[in-house]
């Protein structure tokens, strides 16, 4: 597949153009040509640019990758270093933020969803910009059943601060969303998930009388940047390779 009609497929399959975010959605470093083999992965760490040589990747998909919004712009040090091997080696970087957060199939928000078998599992579009999902258990758990569900879907056990109500009605926005809680509180859920946690929300779920679930930044976020790449091999035939980097955060 050519490298530039990847990329305007993905521009339209994700809408890009439907965000502002904090980071260049798209193609952020150029490398070959022809694309035939993809490999994906969370991050665009320097674990991850070293499997996608061994495996000869010509492209690597990622949710977070590089250029972010009030970082120095010169490339020295950990960048220099990242950017340089995909260079010497004529890899691709494609980086999708938000517009992967938001997907309603490959999301990152949809696939957690689905992970955890919420039903009627949907986004929120007047309410944190669609990226604050919601939707129901079949059964109501406690809060100490649900947050084994989730170590058991997610292979991480979640901070999980508690309420004096079971969990049936949820609401979750994936990564460090932590203070989409107040949010969520004002749909009436029973429980809210993110990724990440501060020491304001501790305070925010324990006065609010809701429970939070930590999950994990990079747990709650594997899924998504999975799915486009599984969905790319389908569709064109592409070699995929999803490469984990364990990270516990």
């Amino acid at each position: 597949m050519e490298r530039n009609v990847l990329g305007q497929y993905l521009a339209d399959f994700l809408q890009t153009g439907r965000f502002k975010d904090y980071a260049p959605n798209g193609l952020q470093v150029e490398g070959k040509a022809e694309i035939q083999t993809i490999v994906t992965g969370v991050t665009a760490c320097q674990a991850l640019i070293e499997r996608a040589i061994e495996l000869k990747a010509d492209a690597i998909l990622v949710h977070h990758g590089f250029f972010w919004k009030n970082e120095p712009d010169v490339l020295v040090g950990m960048k220099q270093r990242r950017i340089k091997a995909l260079l010497a080696h004529d890899i691709n970087l494609f980086g999708y933020h938000l517009p992967l957060d938001a997907h309603p199939v490959v999301g990152n928000n949809a696939t957690l969803g689905r992970r955890l078998g919420i039903l009627d599992a949907e986004a929120f579009e007047a309410v944190g910009d669609g990226l604050l999902w919601g939707g129901s258990l079949d059964t109501a758990l406690s809060g100490e059943a649900f947050a084994g569900l989730l170590a058991k879907a997610l292979g991480r056990e979640p901070l999980h601060i508690g309420a004096d109500k079971p969990v049936q009605r949820l609401a979750w926005c994936t990564g460090g969303a932590q203070d989409y809680i107040d949010l969520a509180v004002n749909l009436g859920v029973d429980a809210f998930i993110s990724g990440e946690v501060s020491e304001r929300t501790f305070h925010s779920a324990k006065e609010q009388g809701i429970h939070y679930f930590a999950a994990g930044h990079h747990a709650t976020e594997r899924y998504g940047i999975e799915a486009l790449g599984e969905h790319l091999r389908r569709e064109f035939g592409l070699t995929h390779h999803f490469v984990d980097i364990d990270n516990p955060v």
